[in-house]
């Protein structure tokens, strides 16, 4: 899965140029019912829309009258090293937050370019896999029209049977500014007419510890909960990397296996430099823990490799 930061990258103009979400026609008093969005940001970016001593996330909040939370640090979507934030109100007040978050992304993101175009930069959305019938429609018809509405690409990830019990899929809009903010706009007020999406808008929004480093941790808290898990965790997996990308598996400082590690629940232990799979120049990447834990491990780490061979490629 890609980078979230590398679909933040947009023209320094777009979050000046735009003051306010698309306007909506006020066609029912479904505007004013409280309803939710879901959405990931990458573990850095999350600084910037929480901000020193949490002010960004506090004036985006009074600008727009929306309530704004964050999965805490290193709760990440599961089969990603990414945060979840969770903006509820009006759907008004909704756009209004998602607008002024997008924005700020934007803005800290942007690198200096005189290219005036704005590229088209992705947006995941996360929606339960019970509300996306909803979304799709009959014969793919209503979100054909959504593409046609908003001029964004949408795409619904398949359901990720890699987790037992995760029931969210992932909703990406591609697109500028405008058509992602067109497109949310449409997802969000065709969801708050789902009864059983708002009813779960209570629900905690991040993921159960067996997902993350929390159920590896001391016994108190919420890794407490799934400490009777009897799962086995010492089965051991050995897949070879490429000797030129293991720099990104690693990230600078060991932060990117970190993340992994720490998403997935798994051990991941790099041969040393010259100790290759028999026959190739790849390193032996060790992943020792559940088989849960070891395919999602496995999963994050050929990403990374792809989307770095996808991008040699180009």
């Amino acid at each position: 899965m890609e980078s979230t930061e590398s679909s933040y990258v947009s023209s320094p103009e777009a979050p000046r140029r735009r003051s306010s979400p698309p306007p909506k026609s006020p066609t029912s008093d479904t505007m004013e019912k409280p309803t939710y969005v879901r959405f990931l940001v990458s573990n850095a970016a999350a600084g910037s829309v929480i901000g020193k001593g949490g002010a960004t996330i506090t004036d985006f909040q009074s600008q727009s009258g929306a309530r704004i939370q964050l999965s805490r640090n290193h709760e990440f979507f599961p089969g990603t090293t990414d945060r979840i934030i969770m903006v509820s109100g009006s759907i008004n007040e909704i756009l209004k937050a998602v607008d002024l978050v997008l924005a700020k992304l934007l803005s800290e993101l942007y690198s200096e370019e005189t290219d005036d175009v704005e590229p088209r930069t992705k947006l995941r959305l996360v929606v339960p896999n019970s509300s996306c019938g909803g979304i799709i429609g009959k014969g793919g018809s209503t979100i054909k029209s959504f593409i046609e509405g908003s001029q964004a690409g949408i795409k619904i990830s398949p359901q990720d049977n890699n987790y037992f019990g995760l029931n969210d899929r992932l909703v990406t809009v591609t697109g500028n500014l405008d058509e992602q903010m067109r497109a949310v706009d449409l997802i969000v007020s065709k969801l708050s007419e789902d009864p059983h999406y708002t009813q779960s808008m209570n629900a905690p929004f991040s993921y159960p510890a067996a997902y993350n480093a929390m159920s590896y941790g001391p016994p108190n808290g919420t890794g407490g909960k799934f400490q009777n898990n009897k799962e086995d965790r010492s089965n051991s997996v050995t897949i070879g990397v490429a000797d030129s990308h293991i720099g990104l598996v690693v990230g600078r400082g060991g932060r990117t296996i970190m993340e992994i590690s720490q998403a997935s629940g798994a051990r991941i232990k790099i041969s040393d430099r010259g100790d290759f799979m028999s026959g190739t120049t790849d390193r032996k990447v060790t992943i020792t823990g559940s088989q849960r834990a070891i395919r999602a491990a496995e999963s994050m780490i050929l990403q990374k490799v792809s989307y770095a061979s996808e991008r040699a490629m180009e």
